[in-house]
């Protein structure tokens, strides 16, 4: 499937997910709720956070709270998500859940905002001390776990684990992918020398720079052998890449996330592996956690929502099933 097709597809899923949206948060005589507690994810049109505000809205029908389902169109709109917070915070509501886009420049826009309502933090970091809760996948961990999955493969392609490889992250200064770039190269410094990191890259967010990037790393590095695509759509570009050029069986990549495109590859033998978090789990216990501390209940400072290396020989097992093919409605 060409990029360009991809992002057709993408539109159209994104304008279902945009009626869909809407048509959540019309007011309704049955689902009057007293309690409102929005979230505001980084990118309403990725698969990922659909994913993630799936389990927010499955937690806003079990608890009987009011889900306004808020983010920008693009991971890289700084100062779009900054004024969703600040218009969230204005119209008083028991807590807010949020994804930080950027570590800095989200760090006093929440310290403003938690003067007001609490906020609880979900997937990534931000350059603040004032979340009540924060609940994400262990980032350095789930870098490490990418790094012994790429070794791994490698191995088994070539009886070694040495060679040139790579990391593409898909944004600077974001803390989720800065901490699994210092995970996964660590791990490899630590535990793989046979391993020389040849690029060390950052992109702009977008899938087909993600493309190019990859298509020029295979022209400059006829001896690379293997590459860590650190979201979900850095892997799916890398991935793209790699199918024009028919290289899964000399390249091995591992990928962060996943979606229909990504498991595809993973199933074609284009990905070696995926990084799975737990996205529906982040967005139901974050809105769970927020009603909590609304109540003035206690709870957990930090939560490891967890990570699993998916491989083709592993993805049909129930519990790697469960997070490929999340329930998104």
């Amino acid at each position: 499937m060409s990029i360009t097709k991809h992002i057709l597809s993408r539109r159209a899923f994104t304008a279902l997910a945009g009626a869909a949206m809407i048509a959540t948060m019309a007011p309704a005589a049955s689902f009057a709720q007293d309690v409102t507690i929005p979230i505001i994810v980084k990118d309403t049109t990725s698969f990922y956070w659909q994913i993630v505000l799936a389990g927010a809205r499955a937690a806003g029908k079990d608890l009987g709270v009011n889900v306004p389902e808020l983010g920008a169109q693009s991971e890289s709109d700084i100062n779009g998500q900054i004024s969703i917070l600040e218009n969230a915070v204005a119209g008083s509501p028991a807590a807010v859940v949020i994804s930080p886009t950027e570590f800095k420049a989200l760090g006093k826009p929440i310290d403003e905002a938690a003067k007001a309502v609490p906020i609880i933090g979900i997937d990534s970091g931000a350059d603040s001390k004032a979340f009540s809760s924060f609940l994400t996948t262990d980032n350095v961990q789930g870098g490490r776990i990418a790094a012994d999955g790429l070794a791994a493969a490698i191995k088994e392609m070539s009886g070694k684990e040495e060679g040139d490889i790579a990391i593409i992250t898909s944004l600077p200064g974001v803390g989720s992918l800065d901490q699994r770039r210092e995970g996964f190269l660590d791990q490899i410094k630590t535990k793989y020398p046979g391993f020389k990191v040849v690029a060390d890259k950052y992109a702009d967010g977008q899938a087909t720079t993600g493309l190019n990037m990859m298509t020029d790393l295979i022209t400059a590095n006829p001896n690379l052998v293997g590459v860590f695509a650190s979201n979900l759509i850095m892997a799916q570009g890398v991935g793209q890449a790699i199918a024009e050029n028919k290289l899964g069986d000399k390249i091995k990549v591992i990928g962060f996330d996943s979606d229909e495109k990504t498991v595809g590859f993973l199933k074609e033998g284009v990905l070696a592996g995926l990084v799975v978090q737990d996205p529906y789990r982040m967005g139901y216990d974050g809105v769970k956690t927020a009603l909590a501390v609304s109540k003035k209940e206690k709870v957990e400072a930090n939560v490891d929502t967890g990570a699993n290396l998916v491989t083709k020989a592993n993805m049909a097992e129930p519990k790697i099933d469960a997070l490929l093919n999340p329930k998104v409605n």
